[in-house]
């Protein structure tokens, strides 16, 4: 564990119940989400052999306020 959170390899990610995005069409082209012990994984679905970034509580929380507040809305842009 370092910086008070695990590693993708130390967490069991069998069970984990990913998440995509309405918005995305289906296309294979989504970022997951899921939860496991606590922590907020992000991952992509086109890549699944790779470990997903894990994230606290409070990394995932703040991240999704600054979304809704729209301070990301610049990545709507990109083609």
């Amino acid at each position: 564990m370092s910086n008070g959170k695990p590693t993708p390899a130390e967490l069991d990610l069998s069970d984990v119940e990913w998440v995509v995005s309405s918005h995305s069409g289906g296309g294979g082209d989504c970022v997951k989400i899921g939860v496991k012990d606590g922590f907020a994984l992000v991952g992509d679905t086109k890549n699944p052999d790779r470990p997903p970034h894990v994230f606290t509580p409070s990394e995932a929380r703040a991240w999704l306020q600054g979304a809704k507040a729209g301070e990301f809305d610049f990545l709507l842009d990109l083609e």
